[in-house]
């Protein structure tokens, strides 16, 4: 898992391939998504307790399923090319890898230069997903990846707002 972690962060193109060919993968991708939820909310074990921090790992969980849902959507039907073949637990399994930079994060509680790394693993984190998309739904272009998460940004930042407002 840690090599996979290490080849997605470093955008090698295989280590996506091979994610998304291999089923088994998922709990690995599970465990990703976890970790950087660990390590993103250790601010609410100051703010929420033990219960603040559960609640991000639920919302984390969540939200990369949703993402995972309206990529697979927009990404084989809005943008699809014809060599586009994909499912959704191909892209489940490459954006849960996507993720590997955020534990990073960890660094984020260090003063002065915390919101920088944290600023930094975001961007980093959107080049990753750009990849793992890329990957996933076998497109030749980096653009029409970059198109896919942009679109797919909008009903996700919606989606994920409105359920913030319920929980």
């Amino acid at each position: 898992m840690l090599r996979r972690m290490i080849g997605a962060a470093t955008l090698n193109v295989h280590v996506y391939e091979e994610v998304e060919a291999d089923k088994s993968a998922t709990w690995q991708a599970f465990g990703v998504v976890v970790l950087v939820a660990l390590v993103s909310g250790i601010g609410f074990l100051f703010t929420g307790g033990i219960s603040g921090l559960i609640g991000a790992i639920i919302f984390a969980l969540i939200g990369w399923g949703l993402w995972a849902l309206i990529i697979y959507w927009i990404g084989s039907t809005l943008f699809r090319t014809s060599r586009t073949k994909a499912d959704w637990g191909q892209l489940l399994r490459t954006l849960g890898f996507a993720q590997s930079p955020g534990v990073l994060r960890i660094f984020g509680l260090i003063p002065i230069i915390g919101p920088v790394i944290f600023f930094a693993t975001i961007l980093w984190q959107i080049a990753t997903t750009v990849v793992a998309v890329r990957q996933a739904l076998d497109y030749t272009s980096t653009l029409r990846a970059v198109g896919v998460v942009l679109v797919a940004f909008i009903p996700y930042a919606l989606l994920l707002g409105l359920l913030g407002t319920l929980i």
